[in-house]
């Protein structure tokens, strides 16, 4: 049997299938940009504006209003997020 079969809804024309996978797409990277900005707003004033942030560059004692386990667990979340969408799309 297909690895993909299962994925593909039966009598499903090509056209209908990129659509439900645009859709799944769109979806899945909104949330990713999402926890992004989640995660950006935490460094707001934290850090110097610049494209290249370091470990330097965030304020000694910095701790996000969330918490650190909510920061990383917003990290893993977005690796997720991006993680499955890059599988979805080589399908």
């Amino acid at each position: 049997m297909e690895e993909n079969a299962q994925l593909k809804p039966k009598g499903s024309s090509p056209i209908t299938e990129l659509q439900n996978f645009k859709n799944v797409n769109n979806n899945l990277m909104q949330e990713a940009l999402n926890v992004w900005a989640d995660l950006w707003a935490e460094l707001d004033g934290q850090v110097k504006p610049n494209n290249n942030v370091t470990k330097t560059d965030i304020k000694e004692g910095f701790e996000p209003s969330c918490g650190w386990s909510e920061y990383i667990e917003k990290m893993w979340i977005l690796w997720y997020y991006l993680d499955f969408s890059k599988r979805l799309s080589q399908q």
